[in-house]
């Protein structure tokens, strides 16, 4: 008895291994699950297999979690010679992530996407280790379908990702939203607008441009000013690069000047500005979407589109709008006119209402999945479970399942 004591005492904490990059969109959500295992009590190591990106490897590094970088290259679809170099930086990866993957000898590993994780996802594949893969956009990237191959688990943020996988995996598949930064869901509404200088009076209307802004969406604000600045205030993320051209372009009226607040950046006070916000208006990345509706705030989505993008943000802007979440604006929709139309829609209450029911009903884990994932005991009266939570809690139940094969 006392040898099996000893034993379970010096067994080693378990290790859990994310990886992902190349955008914010593929590092934020799984830094939302890290949080949240440590805040479920998670005590074994966390570590990040990454780009050699300066900015992915700081932005880990920032939340105190141990970066690996390996090199990396992109899969196009199209004849190029990138192609060729790329192989070999591919193959590099490969035996970076297997020589990482094979000292840190983790439980788990949790695939967010992007090009730098098919190579730890193949390594962790002939090294035994389970992977998970989480989706963010409606239809799957070609790292997704890839990882989704070897994977034991897909995650998805939407039910409808499902379909775009072949009939034999789809049994692996879960709809587990999008996970969310928790410090997201700690801003205080009256020190966003104390910062603003904006009253609780009036509402707010929050347009994101993205942290390298969008001229169309700029373009869209400043024209629909007049039509808007009586009726709500609003602040605005314009991008460091294009802020002197939009301060430039605000009309000279000392009303609109009042009640509208273009910000070059928005750094931690996000979480008060959405805090203190009506109305979230901008692109519809999966960041921006789910943000919105975990938050319970309506929005007005203007997707990018055309030859540029693989289309993800107006398919996930469809499914916002066909949820009652989303009033959508693109091509020939798209005016100061309709813009204005589509915010001021939400100024009426039954109308919001509605829309803040349905982003509820997109952020929320539906209960019979959490049931069935985590049983009862992981459901905590009428409180609703969102993605961040949902996934840490999936990942734990997962380390327990492999310790208690393993006694």
């Amino acid at each position: 008895m006392s040898e099996t004591i000893a034993s379970r005492e010096i067994r080693p904490q378990p290790c859990i291994v994310f990886t992902g990059g190349g955008t914010g969109g593929h590092i934020y959500p799984g830094l939302a699950v890290i949080e949240e295992l440590r805040h479920q009590g998670f005590q074994g190591r966390i570590a990040w297999i990454g780009s050699e990106k300066e900015l992915d490897r700081s932005i880990v590094a920032e939340q105190g979690v141990e970066y690996f970088a390996i090199p990396s290259g992109k899969f196009r679809r199209e004849l190029s010679l990138r192609n060729v170099t790329d192989l070999g930086r591919i193959v590099a990866g490969y035996m970076r992530a297997k020589a990482i993957l094979k000292s840190l000898r983790p439980s788990l590993l949790f695939s967010k996407g992007g090009y730098v994780s098919v190579p730890p996802c193949r390594a962790a594949a002939s090294l035994g280790i389970p992977i998970i893969t989480h989706e963010s956009d409606t239809s799957p990237g070609l790292a997704t379908r890839l990882n989704s191959r070897r994977a034991s688990l897909i995650l998805t943020s939407w039910e409808a990702t499902a379909a775009y996988f072949p009939e034999p995996v789809r049994a692996k598949v879960v709809r587990a939203g999008n996970p969310v930064r928790p410090a997201l869901f700690r801003g205080d509404a009256e020190r966003g607008l104390g910062m603003l200088g904006f009253d609780k009076e009036r509402p707010l209307l929050f347009v994101l441009g993205g942290s390298q802004g969008a001229k169309e969406v700029n373009d869209l604000v400043l024209a629909s000013l007049p039509l808007l600045c009586p009726s709500v205030q609003i602040v605005h993320q314009t991008g460091k690069a294009n802020f002197d051209e939009v301060m430039a372009g605000i009309p000279d009226d000392p009303a609109i000047r009042a009640s509208y607040r273009p910000l070059s950046y928005i750094g931690p006070e996000i979480a008060d500005i959405y805090a203190a916000s009506t109305i979230i208006a901008g692109r519809a990345g999966a960041g921006t979407v789910w943000e919105a509706a975990s938050l319970g705030k309506p929005m007005v989505l203007i997707p990018l589109s055309g030859s540029g993008t693989r289309g993800d943000q107006v398919e996930n802007a469809a499914l916002a709008a066909q949820a009652g979440a989303a009033t959508v604006l693109e091509g020939a929709q798209l005016s100061p006119v309709t813009f204005a139309d589509a915010v001021k829609k939400y100024l009426h209450r039954e109308t919001y209402d509605a829309a803040v029911r349905a982003c509820d009903s997109i952020a929320g884990i539906p209960t019979q999945t959490v049931r069935a994932l985590l049983g009862d005991r992981d459901l905590s009266g009428e409180r609703q479970m969102l993605s961040a939570e949902f996934i840490a809690r999936l990942l734990l139940a997962r380390l327990g399942e492999q310790a208690k094969e393993g006694t």
